[in-house]
């Protein structure tokens, strides 16, 4: 919670800042977020405490003390606190997220422990998809099935629940797209299919994903 430099001596790195203790699967505190209060405030728009032996950010999620005694069949991996609070306030209890780094192979390992299926839940704008498409690989060499849960119109589940609902959410994880598929479709948008040249551009980029996904996409 506090720094000391030689100058100024102790001070807080928190100042201003919604506080969110980070806890270990076992309850335990390790560590501390802070989410900026206002717009106009300078610094960082979350900040984490700084990583100990204790708190190591790439071996630990958020909320995942609790999701992993959820009864739910899979766990959805968010972009931020307020997202996991959100879900589960909404009944989701096997909502997590990074603590403010990316998604790494050890957070993939650790999920591994207690499911077999990932839903990403990400931003639905330019930097949560290519978050998405970051994750993907990782989750896929933990060995974990992967879904996406689509956001729009909105930009993340804590914002979609407020408009549409616990029940739109549910519908949305129930028919959340294959990741191979969402990869397919996302490679899609940077090429005109129309054009001969731009197919066969797409079709060999395309190869490195999923040969079965793409070809079943690529005849449509």
């Amino acid at each position: 919670l506090a720094k000391i430099d030689e100058r100024r001596g102790t001070t807080t790195q928190f100042w201003n800042r919604v506080m969110f203790p980070i806890q270990d699967i076992n309850h335990r505190v390790i560590g501390f977020g802070g989410r900026i209060m206002g717009d106009a405030d300078n610094g960082p728009k979350y900040l984490n405490s700084p990583e100990t032996s204790l708190f190591d950010k790439s071996r630990n999620l958020y909320g995942l003390n609790f999701a992993r005694t959820s009864r739910r069949p899979n766990v959805i991996i968010c972009e931020g606190y307020m997202d996991v609070i959100a879900l589960h306030q909404a009944g989701f209890t096997n909502a997590v997220a990074s603590l403010g780094t990316a998604f790494t192979l050890q957070h993939g390992i650790l999920l591994k422990r207690y499911t077999e299926e990932v839903l990403l839940a990400y931003d639905s704008d330019e930097a949560g998809t290519k978050a998405a498409l970051r994750a993907i690989p990782i989750l896929r060499s933990a060995g974990l099935r992967i879904r996406i849960i689509h956001m729009n119109p909105y930009k993340d589940p804590d914002e979609f629940i407020k408009h549409l609902g616990v029940e739109a959410f549910q519908e949305r994880m129930d028919h959340a797209q294959n990741s191979f598929l969402f990869e397919i479709s996302v490679l899609e948008k940077s090429y005109n299919l129309s054009d001969p040249d731009g197919k066969t551009r797409f079709f060999r980029i395309s190869r490195g994903v999923n040969p079965v996904c793409f070809f079943s996409t690529f005849r449509k």
